[in-house]
Formats: structure tokens, sequence, C-alpha cells
């Protein structure tokens, strides 16, 4: 009878303790040249007057002022949007205000370039595994939806 030595044995297999638990997600959107400054961009995207125009087709019931917004997903959820910490010419935040389904921001980064402004638009979210699957490419179509309507709005 052969006996192993204990070195040779393989570790137990690690195993997720959590396996259902939120994890972070970024979704990035292709990027914008859009034939304006920086500014212009910016002031743009500080009005959610503006958005109505740059949301996907998906987008019902819309209300916006000029520092926040409403609208339902067709067929999922209601969803209320302010601001959060802008940087101007910089970036531009967007977060939910009371429930939604999951947490999560929205983003737009700005970058001059000469008389033109490079737009991405990013998404962070905070979802577990089965939801991230099912939200990954609708999250994927609303930040390049933006980018695309909003260099249409711009140009």
């Amino acid at each position: 009878m052969e006996t192993r030595s204990k070195s040779l044995e393989r570790p137990p297999p690690i195993i997720n303790p959590h396996p259902h638990k939120n994890r972070p997600m970024k979704i990035e959107g292709k990027s914008a040249i859009i034939d304006k400054s920086a500014e212009d961009v910016y002031q743009f995207l500080s009005n959610f007057n503006h958005y109505e125009q740059l949301m996907p087709e998906q987008i019902t019931n819309w209300n916006s002022d000029e520092k926040s917004c409403s609208f339902t997903i067709q067929g999922m959820a209601s969803i209320q949007l302010a601001f959060g910490n802008n940087e101007p010419y910089k970036k531009v935040e967007l977060l939910p205000v009371g429930k939604a389904p999951f947490n999560f921001s929205l983003h737009a980064n700005l970058m001059e370039m000469g008389t033109s402004t490079k737009v991405t638009v990013y998404l962070d979210a905070d979802l577990n595994p089965m939801l991230a699957m099912m939200a990954k490419r609708p999250m994927e179509n609303l930040v390049n939806v933006m980018a695309e309507n909003l260099k249409k709005s711009l140009d």
C-alpha cells in the first residue's frame, strides 16, 4: 500500500462563499468626437431637458427639468436621475434618486481636442451575476446610443 505525501495532494477548490453577491461592472461605450468645445458640450449635458433626445427608443414617460429627470425603461423599471459630482468641462455624473432596480452611476467624460471634444459615456453598476448577464447588452446599448445621439444633436 502506497502512502501519498502531503505535499503532493491538491489543495481543496476555492469556493466563492457569496456566489450571488453583487459585483462592480463598468460598461464603456464608444467614444464620440463632437465638433464643439468641451464648454459647449458640458453646458448641453448639464441640463436634463436635453437628455430625452439622447436616450434609446425603449425609454418612455420622459419628464425633466434642468436638474433632474424621470423615465420608464419599457417593460422594466421607472428611474429618476439627478446630477452627481460634475466637473466643469471634464465630467458629468448622473445618479439614481429614490428606488432603483440596482445601484449605478452614468458618466460622460469630456476631453477637449483642439476645436473638438471627445466624449466617452460609461456606466458603473453593482449587479449580481444573473442580473449582469441579462442587463449587459441593454446597458451597452444605452451608453452607445447616448454617445451617438449626442454627436447627432451637437454636430
